[in-house]
């Protein structure tokens, strides 16, 4: 009988949920939601001096904004390092493991020994068979694994293919450090083991541990889980990825105004592919992913393609449910307080109204929040440079001529108000642009907008008329 599958996503809390991270956790949630699996969480906080709870908060909350779910309680490893402990004694009074007793200076002049031959840097296993009598006075010892020193270690990996070590070239790996702290390669073992895992999807860049861990698993008998090690993401470039690149936590991308959706559909595309599919839903991703689709070259990171795949979930978002995005972004830029403050019944009201003219054009939802500006402006408007030019006597006279006209408009809302001006521009012998330009800058404070159509039936007769009373001569 196959086990059913369990994944798990183990992020070290030293920093916050990097892209890469993200893009890790998607793919071992996708495997197992696709399989009708289980996808586990476990925080690795063994390195006590670098883990932060500032570090895990902004990983639960990536990971939850992202629309990553796990099953069951998160897992903190640092809890469970008596368990990993017992398992490093279990191997020791088996006979499959042994305290070392080297000093660090002696492991010092053995690095330095190898680098000067230009060898392997390498434990040379100088305790491997010696007399735990024989240790110094005093010495406290690490605990390491006896591995295998011939033949080879072998992972079939779902991305990688088949990967050979010789083991002449691995040594005896620490277990327990002489304070009896457990190292990494132990507990990642111990909590895969014990947490069920049947499946290992992680960065290339633990490849080596593979090997490692792999001797671990042995020398307990344990199962090995089914390993997939994906390749790392990299710049525009093809170089290691960087903050330049991209290379920021997922809270920035939520503050640069990207949608989870969107990044979700962008990251499950970094080294996945089916088909010339560039566009998923949650249920076709879910449906189509597979292991062997994943690619063993670095994926390059994309900041124009991640753009306008964001512009495609804006454009094809719910209204309501955009005007929700608009407010969540408030909380993480600049002027976001200022546009909070202003935001009740009506402006939320004006927001929605505007929504389907703001969409169209918008990348990105800082670029939604600057072009609703317009609708939070305080009387009189502040210009930028570009308007403030085009506000000569002459544009001002024709801005009153426009004002007066619009006032006699009855029932005011796009059309109406279109009406209006063409019949004007009309009856002067003016194209519609020569009137909408002095209009877009007398209402909103710049040489760009929605539709200008769209922004006086958006503020209103009464506002309206009095921005433009503002910039009248």
């Amino acid at each position: 009988m196959t086990k059913p599958v369990v994944t798990r996503f183990a992020p070290s809390p030293t920093g916050f949920l990097h892209i890469g991270g993200g893009r890790t956790a998607l793919f071992n949630w996708l495997y197992a939601r696709k399989n009708g699996g289980k996808m586990l969480l476990r925080i690795e906080d063994t390195d006590r001096e670098r883990s932060t709870q500032a570090a895990i908060d902004a990983i639960l909350d990536g990971l939850k904004w992202l629309g990553i779910d796990w099953d069951g309680e998160t897992i903190y490893q640092f809890s469970r390092a008596g368990r990993h402990r017992e398992v490093a004694e279990l191997l020791l009074a088996e006979g499959k493991a042994y305290r070392c007793y080297a000093t660090p200076e002696e492991l010092t002049q053995m690095r330095e020994a190898a680098r000067a031959e230009g060898r392997a840097v390498r434990y040379d296993g100088r305790w491997r068979d010696r007399d735990p009598a024989e240790a110094p006075a005093g010495a406290k010892p690490v605990i390491r694994l006896k591995a295998p020193q011939s033949g080879e270690t072998v992972i079939e990996d779902q991305v990688q293919g088949r990967v050979v070590w010789q083991n002449e070239n691995l040594d005896d790996l620490v277990l327990l450090r002489s304070d009896g702290t457990p190292t990494y390669m132990l507990a990642v073992v111990v909590d895969d083991h014990d947490m069920g895992v049947t499946h290992v999807i992680r960065g290339d860049d633990h490849l080596i541990n593979a090997a490692r861990q792999k001797h671990i698993y042995d020398a307990l008998g344990w199962d090995v889980p089914v390993m997939a090690h994906i390749p790392l993401i990299h710049g525009p470039d093809g170089s290691k990825l960087s903050k330049r690149h991209g290379a920021l936590g997922v809270e920035a991308y939520r503050a640069m105004g990207y949608l989870p959706a969107a990044l979700r559909n962008y990251l499950v595309r970094l080294g996945w592919s089916h088909g010339d599919q560039e566009i998923f839903s949650t249920q076709e991703m879910i449906e189509a992913f597979d292991l062997g689709s994943i690619g063993r070259s670095a994926a390059r990171f994309d900041f124009a393609k991640l753009e306008n795949l964001n512009g495609h979930y804006i454009r094809s978002t719910d209204d309501a449910e955009l005007v929700k995005s608009f407010e969540d972004v408030l909380h993480f830029i600049p002027q976001g307080p200022a546009l909070q403050a202003k935001l009740n019944d009506t402006t939320r009201a004006q927001l929605l109204q505007a929504m389907p003219g703001l969409k169209e054009r918008a990348k990105t939802l800082i670029e939604l929040v600057e072009s609703a500006n317009y609708i939070f402006a305080d009387r009189p408007l502040t210009m930028d440079a570009k308007a403030s030019a085009l506000l000569t006597s002459q544009t001002r006279a024709l801005i009153s001529e426009l004002r007066r006209h619009l006032a006699e408009v009855k029932e005011w809302n796009g059309a109406t108000t279109e009406a209006a001006m063409r019949d004007y521009a009309e009856k002067n012998n003016l194209k519609l642009g020569a009137v909408a330009q002095p209009l877009r800058v007398a209402l909103t404070g710049r040489t760009t907008s929605p539709g200008i159509f769209d922004v006086l039936a958006v503020l209103g007769r009464e506002i309206s008329l009095a921005r433009l009373q503002d910039q009248s001569q």
